[in-house]
């Protein structure tokens, strides 16, 4: 019997339209769910042939291919990654980085460079700290804690995700399928894709089944997924992409390749 091909997913809110019904649109496939970060590393000790990884890791390895069309990207606000300050943006010296997400530490470093010129010194917000454990001059939050944004303190804040597109002037790409080089994903290609399609279609059940759990209402949830969320790498997501690439080998994030 040939061994099952080995699939890393997120089980994150945003990922939910990526895996709808996808074990039994992939049987040939064994998929297991993790932390992004760690599906990134065990894409990259071979433990999996295929991961949904942030873009920023995709970087890490010239010889990773995409699989398929299907993605997390946005073409504004995301309302999932913030940047909250203390003081005006110009003036901001020190930043705290949620630990979740390297692609949306370098999103807001790229930012910050380019648009103010600014490098400031980093630190770390542990993923159970809040954003009065630090008194850092700005916080970045991702996930439920940035949809849930706390309020007072702070006198300013980007949406992420809206600011790259207002700068960029093209969509931002989160995350892909993303394989090992040498891996068979003929079959794959048209399984995610079908997983896509099928959860787009179905994004009010998704919301009435996931809303509870990260604190929002159906309709915020439904407006979160529908809205803020694009789901297609299209050739406008993919020059996105390859400028986050350039930026992100310029501040030392990503390999030269």
């Amino acid at each position: 019997m040939q061994a099952k091909i080995k699939i890393g997913a997120v089980s994150y809110l945003n990922t939910k339209p990526l895996v709808y019904h996808l074990d039994d649109i992939a049987p040939y496939a064994h998929i297991s769910y993790d932390l992004p970060s760690r599906l990134a590393d065990q894409l990259a000790s071979g433990e999996l042939d295929v991961a949904l990884i942030p873009s920023v890791e995709y970087f890490q390895d010239t010889s990773y291919e995409i699989v398929s069309d299907a993605c997390i990207g946005c073409r504004g606000p995301v309302l999932s990654v913030k940047l909250l300050t203390r003081v005006p943006f110009d003036q901001i010296r020190t930043l705290a980085l949620d630990e979740g997400s390297r692609t949306s530490v370098t999103l807001a470093r790229i930012l910050l460079q380019q648009r103010f010129g600014l490098t400031p010194q980093l630190e770390s917000l542990p993923i159970g700290a809040g954003v009065n454990d630090t008194t850092a001059d700005a916080v970045l939050l991702i996930g439920d804690r940035a949809m849930n944004s706390p309020a007072g303190g702070f006198v300013d804040e980007w949406d992420l995700g809206d600011q790259w597109c207002r700068w960029s002037e093209l969509p931002f790409v989160f995350a892909m399928w993303v394989s090992r080089s040498g891996v068979d994903t003929t079959e794959l290609v048209s399984a995610f894709e079908k997983a896509r399609d099928e959860g787009v279609a179905n994004l009010k059940l998704i919301a009435a089944q996931e809303a509870s759990a990260v604190g929002l209402s159906e309709p915020e949830c439904l407006s979160y997924l529908r809205d803020n969320l694009y789901f297609h790498l299209g050739q406008r997501e993919q020059r996105g992409l390859e400028l986050f690439r350039h930026h992100a080998v310029t501040l030392g994030m990503a390999p030269v390749g």
